[in-house]
């Protein structure tokens, strides 16, 4: 010990990170809301739009809503009041090559002093970046500088694996993010993408010619067979108003037999920023592995 003191640490994500008012409040988490966007109103993600909400809105106009991320300045007057408590900040939200945000927090830092504020990359969305943000929590309450949670959550970012069966095309298509062919044949064929998240890229893994069921069969076969592989401390299934397939899921892998690897599961829906991308009954399941040179992604990232 060196007998120096660092500062109380708040930990900062944004809305993105998709977990739940009780997880928030459990591990003292603070959440910046992202905005989504109709023509001129605006919705903070997570406080005054709900996934029923959002859908309901776009059937009725016809409108697709746009998302929009934090500015510096809405960084800026989030981080200002903790730091003249005292307080130093580590930040981890959604990742930089998906959105502006991290950017926007990086400049909002530096109008600070040096080593008050420490950031990290997720290169992940939604309980992707849950799962960095609960291992944060927990270095926070064992003491750790905000420095050192950055150095050790830096380690954790490429072990995350994030993977989501996607029930339509319809609003990756309408949100630029498929192509009107592909959507064309998608439905024709009741293709089933999996999307993925790797290297802190967006991606479309194995595609599934069926039912949800089926797609949803590839996830859990997933992972299953990272199962030996999988950090025990947390298990997220995440979804968009998708309550049965949140179902199905929990049956096949909340057994007693896997239970004995994976010490908790939490169930979360996924905010208004996230379903507006990807849209209703979507769904996905979210863990950090201990190995990421795992074998086991040939089950989701081979296309066929």
């Amino acid at each position: 010990m060196d007998g120096i003191m660092s500062n109380k640490v708040i930990i900062v994500t944004d809305s993105t990170v998709d977990l739940s008012k009780e997880i928030v409040e459990k591990f003292d988490i603070k959440v910046l809301p992202l905005h989504v966007v109709f023509d001129e109103e605006s919705y903070r993600d997570g406080i005054d739009i709900s996934n029923s909400e959002l859908f309901e809105k776009i059937n009725a106009t016809g409108i697709m809503p746009k998302t929009q991320g934090a500015a510096p300045g809405d960084f800026i007057n989030f981080f200002e009041p903790y730091i003249e408590q005292g307080y130093d900040i580590f930040y981890v939200g959604i990742g930089q090559d998906l959105s502006c945000t991290y950017r926007s927090a990086y400049l909002a830092a530096e109008t600070f002093d040096e080593g008050r504020i420490y950031l990290s990359d997720s290169k992940n969305l939604s309980t992707g970046i849950g799962l960095l943000v609960l291992k944060a929590a927990k270095l926070r309450d064992q003491g750790k500088s905000a420095k050192e949670i950055k150095e050790e959550i830096d380690k954790i970012v490429p072990n995350v694996k994030s993977q989501f069966v996607v029930e339509s095309l319809d609003f990756l298509h309408r949100g630029g993010r498929c192509s009107g062919a592909a959507k064309f044949f998608g439905t024709m064929l009741r293709l089933r993408p999996l999307i993925v998240v790797r290297n802190g890229k967006l991606g479309v893994g194995k595609k599934i010619i069926g039912s949800v069921k089926k797609a949803l069969g590839v996830m859990i076969d997933l992972f299953l067979a990272d199962l030996d592989n999988i950090d025990p401390d947390c298990v997220f299934i995440t979804g968009v108003l998708s309550e049965s397939s949140n179902e199905y899921i929990k049956s096949k892998i909340m057994t007693d037999e896997v239970k004995k690897h994976i010490d908790n599961y939490y169930v979360t829906e996924a905010g208004s920023v996230i379903g507006s991308h990807c849209g209703p009954g979507t769904v996905g399941i979210l863990y950090i592995v201990k190995d990421a040179n795992s074998n086991a992604d040939e089950l989701i990232l081979s296309n066929e």
